[in-house]
């Protein structure tokens, strides 16, 4: 069984998988009376497809026992879906081209302030949290048609992930 490496995620590494959502190199906006600060445009999310309509959503994800086996992933056809953690802590992501192909697998290392928008049709695996009761806001479709694509790995293709366990 074949062990993924992770990469830091970074917005060039992670561009054919969608957008990382960061206020990194963004120039906020005053608001407020100059007590807050707003970040504009930084996900475009892409929900419309046959009727959708933006759903948002609060996950609450518990870890997976090391190495982490990568058995499923998954897609959404008719839109993006966003992942924005709420407590501050590291989390992993992993993305491929294609299911089927091992070599195609891409695996980061998000911070704490890091969120991704998966583009329509990104394979990734469901949410992959370094500690436990992690919380994620989530925006993404509802509607009718199928939004969801499961794909299975058979035992020629699964892989591992051996994650450093650390906080941002």
């Amino acid at each position: 069984m074949a062990t993924l490496s992770i990469e830091p995620l970074t917005k060039q590494a992670f561009a054919p998988f969608g957008e990382v959502i960061e206020t990194n190199g963004v120039v906020p906006l005053s608001i407020n009376q100059g007590y807050a600060k707003r970040f504009n445009d930084i996900a475009n999310i892409d929900v419309a497809a046959e009727g959708g309509q933006t759903s948002i959503s609060w996950f609450v994800a518990s870890m997976r026992p090391a190495p982490i086996a990568i058995r499923l992933m998954e897609r959404h056809p008719l839109g993006s879906q966003l992942f924005m953690p709420l407590g501050g802590t590291d989390w992993l992501i992993v993305v491929c081209t294609d299911p089927r192909n091992a070599a195609s697998y891409r695996a980061f290392a998000a911070t704490g302030h890091q969120g991704v928008n998966y583009a329509r049709n990104c394979w990734h695996h469901p949410l992959l949290v370094l500690k436990d009761a992690s919380a994620f806001l989530v925006v993404d479709r509802k509607g009718d048609g199928n939004n969801l694509e499961e794909y299975w790995l058979d035992e020629s293709t699964q892989l591992e992930l051996m994650p450093e366990h650390h906080e941002a």
